[in-house]
C-alpha cells in the first residue's frame, strides 16, 4: 500500500466538495444518534449492515444526504463500526465510545471503488462535477481508495491509496549497526558519538504563535476579522509542522543512507507529556519514528527496538554493571566497578546498541562500526 496526497486547485466549484463533507458530517451524527438511541431500547450493538440498509433508505427521501456517495456513507457506517469494536474490546482500559462532532470540524469524506473518475492529466471527476489538482507525481497501481480532506484553512486535499506499486529501490548496504538514545537536550545521540540538535522550531515561533493568538483572541466571535486571524493562527502552526515533517524526512534518510540496524529504545511518550508537556510535543518522537521506520521499509533497512524497562543509561557499557540510582541531573557518572567515567547519553546509545543487536542475532556488540554478516 502506498498513499499519495495532492492539492486541489483554489476554484469556486470547491464548493460542491465542502457540501458534502458537511452532509458527511451530518450522516455521521445521525448515525452515532441510532446507535444510542437503539442500545437504549434494545440493549444491544447496532450492526454495520442493519446501519448501512437505513441509512439507504433515509438518503432516498433527502436530497442533501444525496450528494454524499453511497460509497462515502458506507465508509462512514464501517468507521463508526470498527471505533465500537475498538471501545467494547478496550473498555476497561478507559476508551471512549465514538461521540458526536460538530458539523463544521468534519473535515473529510472516503470513496472507493464508485464515484470518482480520473479523466487523465491532472483532472478527476467526483460526482458530476471536474476539479484539478497538482500532480506532483505519477499514480501508479490499483486504486483503493480516494479520500478528500479539507484543512482548518479551508484548503482540499486529494488522498490516493494505491496497491501493487512496482517499486525499484535499489539496496544500499553498509555494514554498521547503530544505536540512538532520544534526549530532552539533544534530540538523537548516536553510539558513535555523533549528536544531533533539535532545531526546536515550535520554540523558535513561539512568539510569534502567542502574538497571534492575542490577536485572534481579541477579535468579535462571528467577525470576519475573527475568521482572519484565525487563519492567521492556523497558518503559523502549519508552518511549524511542515518545517518539522521536513527535517525529519531528511534526518530519516541520512541515518538509513549512513545505517542498515537502527536501535532505539520504546518509550512511554504518555508519561513524558505528563512530566515535560511542551517540550516533548515540540521533539515529536513518535513522529519522527513512524516516518524513520518508512523510509527504512523503502531501503530495506532495519529498526529495532528494545525493551522499555531495560537500564540502558545506569548499566555501564564498558563492564555490564548496574547502577542502583542514577539522578536525571547527572550527565557524567563514575562506574564503581571499573571507575570508567561514562557520560549518560552516550552510554546508553551505546547499550541500545548492544541489546538491539543481540535482540537480532548477531552476538554481542562492543563498538558501532561492527560489520554485520550478510
Amino acid at each position: 500500500m502506498k498513499t499519495l496526497k495532492f492539492k486541489l486547485y483554489q476554484h469556486k466549484r470547491n464548493r460542491y466538495l465542502k457540501r458534502i463533507i458537511n452532509a458527511a458530517g451530518v450522516i455521521y451524527n445521525h448515525c452515532i444518534a441510532l446507535h444510542k438511541r437503539y442500545y437504549r431500547t434494545w440493549g444491544k450493538h447496532l450492526s454495520c449492515a442493519k446501519l448501512q440498509s437505513h441509512i439507504a433508505k433515509l438518503r432516498k427521501r433527502n436530497p442533501f444526504w444525496q450528494s454524499v456517495g453511497s460509497q462515502a456513507v458506507q465508509d462512514i457506517c464501517q468507521r463508526i463500526e470498527k471505533a465500537y469494536q475498538l471501545f467494547f474490546k478496550h473498555n476497561k482500559k478507559g476508551v471512549k465510545p465514538p461521540g458526536f462532532k460538530k458539523v463544521k470540524k468534519y473535515k473529510s469524506f472516503t470513496l472507493k471503488q464508485a464515484g470518482y473518475k480520473f479523466l487523465g492529466g491532472n483532472r478527476v471527476k467526483i460526482g458530476n462535477q471536474v476539479y484539478q489538482f497538482w500532480k506532483s507525481k505519477e499514480i501508479e497501481g490499483t486504486i483503493k481508495t480516494l479520500t478528500i480532506k479539507c484543512t482548518p484553512l479551508g484548503e482540499l486535499f486529494m488522498i490516493v491509496v494505491v496497491d501493487n506499486c512496482a517499486e525499484s529501490q535499489t539496496k544500499s548496504t553498509t555494514g554498521k549497526i547503530a544505536g540512538f538514545d532520544f534526549g530532552l537536550k539533544t534530540f538523537l545521540t548516536c553510539s558513535d558519538g555523533t549528536l544531533i540538535e533539535s532545531p526546536q522550531f515550535f520554540k523558535q515561533s513561539l512568539n510569534a504563535i502567542k502574538k497571534a493568538s492575542r490577536q485572534h483572541s481579541k477579535k468579535l466571535k462571528g467577525s470576519v476579522n475573527r475568521e482572519r486571524a484565525r487563519k492567521n493562527l492556523v497558518r503559523r502552526y502549519e508552518d511549524i509542522s511542515h518545517r518539522r515533517r521536513d527535517w525529519f524526512w531528511k534526518l530519516a534518510h541520512e541515518l538509513t543512507d549512513k545505517f542498515d540496524v537502527l536501535c532505539f529504545e520504546t518509550l512511554n511518550l504518555k508519561g513524558m507529556q505528563r512530566l515535560w508537556g511542551r517540550k516533548i510535543s515540540d521533539l515529536a518522537f513518535g513522529e519522527f519514528i513512524q516516518i524513520l521506520e518508512w523510509v527504512a521499509k523503502k531501503k530495506k533497512k532495519r529498526v529495532v527496538f528494545i525493551d522499555q524497562w531495560y537500564p540502558s543509561t545506569k548499566t555501564c557499557s564498558c563492564c555490564g554493571h548496574v547502577q542502583e540510582r542514577l539522578d536525571l541531573s547527572i550527565r557524567e557518572w563514575r562506574c564503581s566497578a571499573c571507575q570508567s567515567v561514562n557520560g549518560r547519553d552516550e552510554n546508553a546509545a551505546l547499550n541500545i546498541q548492544m541489546v538491539g543487536a543481540s535482540t537480532i542475532g548477531l552476538g554481542d556488540v562492543s563498538r558501532f562500526e561492527t560489520a554485520i554478516a550478510v
